[in-house]
């Protein structure tokens, strides 16, 4: 069986953070370094390449080193930014449920896919990091 392409992925690092309410609220940083960890497994798990951005300042250093790692100030504004930058968005899927920030993308010429599904995805597949 051949090996399945690999994808980029642009996440909404906050947004998927946030689509389980598990109590991350009670320490965004943690959450957040948490949600980076995963996605590093889950990028190596399928040579996916990822890019998370969290709105906030640095995040501890994320173990592996398969997922690039952005914080800014407007991370809506900054993953609109990367997208419009990319060589070749069409390539890009971001992951957000937030409306607006969907529809920015989607003119730069990515796909989205939302914040739930993109969860679920990462749990069906048996990538979930406790």
């Amino acid at each position: 069986m051949p090996a399945a392409a690999s994808r980029r992925w642009l996440v909404d690092g906050s947004n998927v953070v946030g689509s389980r309410p598990d109590g991350w609220w009670r320490d965004r940083r943690a959450a957040f370094a948490r949600m980076a960890e995963e996605l590093d497994h889950f990028a190596g798990a399928g040579d996916d390449e990822v890019t998370v951005v969290f709105d906030g300042g640095p995040l501890p250093p994320v173990s592996g080193s398969r997922v690039r790692v952005v914080c800014a100030d407007s991370a809506d504004d900054r993953i609109v930014e990367l997208a419009s930058a990319d060589a070749d968005p069409s390539s890009l899927t971001a992951v957000t449920s937030d409306r607006a920030l969907a529809e920015r993308v989607r003119r730069t010429g990515a796909t989205v896919m939302g914040a739930g599904s993109f969860r679920r995805r990462l749990d069906d597949a048996g990538r979930h990091v406790p």
